[in-house]
């Protein structure tokens, strides 16, 4: 493989990098990398939404730099390698004479382009894409150890960076059956499971919490063709922008000339065909399917080298797109030019209002994982995000930020306060409005977890046994606690709210021991406001909070 890189792609190259360095710098962060750089705080080998690759980027980021930019470094010279491992992936004899065409078609391409300085799973994701078929590329040529150590960690460092890539290793290897039979992609495989042994690890330890969470838990609306199906349609043409039906074009037009051209085809093809499928079930998040972009990327300018017209207008519309992207660049920095309030407007000053009014106090935002972060990261002060029925499992749920705010006087601030505690009132920029007010003695117990043997009820007068696990340090009283079912539909959203009376075994029980299980009973009651529910969950208040996400979600029959 030629390494030597052509003066003008450096030059291009240099200039992205550049662009891309000074947007980190000047864009405000948006809620998904403040999340992220809460998970870096505290290392590990994985987290409750993501595994650990975009927290160790944002760490070795955080070691060189402060600010936006301390979060972002990295991605920037992630996303400029990864134009590099396209170049190299490509063979065309040709390619030094089209230069600036491979940046334009690169560069133009959407989410690609706003990679290249957000910090996000998918930007290793991308990364690590791009290496993997770069390695597998050489792999198919030669099959040696030294490349099948280098595939198995690749493979790892894909998985590592986002659950997704799953589907990269999986059509790549759907579209050359023949490795089930080659010593060397075994081991490939053996190499990168024992790379991954660590997360394997901590999802053990931490009871599948991710994939229990992503498969079984996660709410989801009823099917809506227009916002599901044709949603994804959509999503397929505003990833290339203008040049979408040049590019779909190419690749039909792409015949399987080789291996490793049709491993590319293979994995463009199916990750579509897969999240089509999929959205017959559930809304697919255009980020989702940008991995197809690498092979795109390698497909679509072979193409582009052999027919002058289609050569021609990809080039054409994509400057257009790169104006356009461009201009809605300026405009995360200066929101007077955006078309629309986006989530880098207007964050770091709505945060330095809470945090008048909070002084050195912590805060407490309900049901925001993404506002507790923020807070966070612009003022240096304590948050937590205290998550009750009305929405979702996230970090906070499992790592100790709790432990920061309890019995300590904190700001709650809430969308939801009625009028008696609206003592403090912060509009945002986008019209949502959020209420505060102080809570001297705050404490929550949101780490009470309820257990059951059975999977599927029946709503009749039978009673049931609950094992309550308080994972505490301290004995918690229970005058403290109130316990509901929450029952929900179909589609696992949270509809009705019932208290229930919790009986101990042992009658006298007035506390939950530290560390220790207890035995309760209970009887399942009937619904008011809905006739058939499908679910439930066993939920806990505690001094007198929204109830909190305390067991699985249990079947209804």
């Amino acid at each position: 493989m030629h390494l030597k890189l052509p003066r003008l792609f450096l030059y291009l190259l240099g200039s992205i990098l550049i662009l891309n360095l000074f947007q980190a710098h000047l864009t405000e962060l948006i809620f998904d990398e403040a999340y992220y750089w809460h998970y870096a705080k505290k290392m590990a080998w994985g987290y409750f939404d993501h595994p650990p690759m975009v927290a160790f980027m944002v760490r070795l980021s955080g070691l060189f730099l402060e600010g936006e930019l301390g979060v972002r470094l990295v991605s920037c010279i992630l996303s400029i390698g990864t134009y590099i491992l396209l170049w190299f992936a490509i063979d065309n004899p040709k390619k030094e004479k089209f230069i600036p065409h491979f940046f334009v078609l690169v560069f133009s391409m959407t989410l690609l382009n706003a990679y290249g300085f957000f910090t996000l799973p998918d930007t290793p994701l991308l990364f690590f894409t791009a290496l993997f078929l770069l390695v597998y590329k050489h792999f198919l040529k030669s099959p040696s150890f030294l490349l099948a150590l280098v595939l198995g960690i690749v493979m790892a460092a894909l998985m590592y960076s986002k659950y997704h890539a799953v589907l990269v290793i999986f059509f790549v290897l759907l579209s050359n059956l023949k490795l089930l039979f080659n010593k060397y992609a075994w081991m490939a495989v053996a190499i990168s499971l024992i790379c991954y042994i660590p997360h394997f690890l901590w999802l053990y330890e931490n009871d599948f919490v991710a994939i229990r969470y992503h498969l079984f838990e996660r709410p989801n609306a009823a099917y809506d063709f227009n916002k599901y199906t044709l949603g994804y349609l959509v999503n397929l043409m505003a990833i290339f922008g203008l040049t979408f039906p040049l590019i779909y074009y190419a690749l039909f037009k792409t015949g399987s000339k080789d291996e490793f051209i049709k491993a590319l085809l293979y994995l463009v093809f199916g990750v579509l065909v897969f999240f089509f499928v999929s959205s017959f079930n559930r809304r697919v998040q255009t980020q989702w399917i940008i991995v197809i972009c690498i092979p795109v990327a390698i497909l679509v300018f072979n193409f582009m080298m052999e027919n002058g017209i289609v050569r021609k207008w990809i080039y054409r519309l994509g400057i257009i797109n790169i104006a356009v992207i461009l201009f809605l660049r300026v405009g995360l920095i200066y929101p007077s030019l955006f078309p629309v309030h986006y989530e880098s407007h207007g964050n770091k000053a709505w945060m330095e209002e809470i945090q008048s009014k909070a002084d050195e106090n912590p805060v407490v935002f309900e049901n925001s994982y993404r506002n507790a972060p923020m807070y966070a990261f612009y003022t240096g002060k304590t948050s937590y995000s205290l998550n009750n029925i009305n929405y979702r499992q996230n970090q906070y749920s499992i790592d100790d930020s709790e432990r920061n705010v309890q019995n300590k006087k904190v700001l709650y601030v809430s969308k939801y306060l009625d009028d008696p505690y609206r003592e403090f009132t912060f509009p945002k920029l986008n019209g949502s409005i959020y209420y505060a007010h102080f809570m001297d003695d705050f404490e929550s117990f949101r780490k009470l977890r309820c257990f059951m043997d059975k999977e599927s009820f029946v709503l009749n007068d039978e009673e049931h046994i609950v094992k309550i696990f308080n994972p505490y340090n301290d004995n918690i009283a229970l005058n403290k606690l109130q316990f509901a079912i929450a029952f929900l539909n179909g589609s696992k959203q949270f509809e009705e709210l019932v208290p229930i009376k919790m009986v101990p075994k042992d009658n006298h029980l007035l506390e939950l021991k530290s560390n220790d299980t207890t035995l309760f009973t209970f009887k399942l009651p009937k619904p008011k406001k809905i006739d058939s529910p499908s679910y439930f969950k066993i939920v806990i208040s505690e001094n007198g909070l929204r109830h909190g996400l305390n067991s699985e979600t249990f079947k209804l029959n």
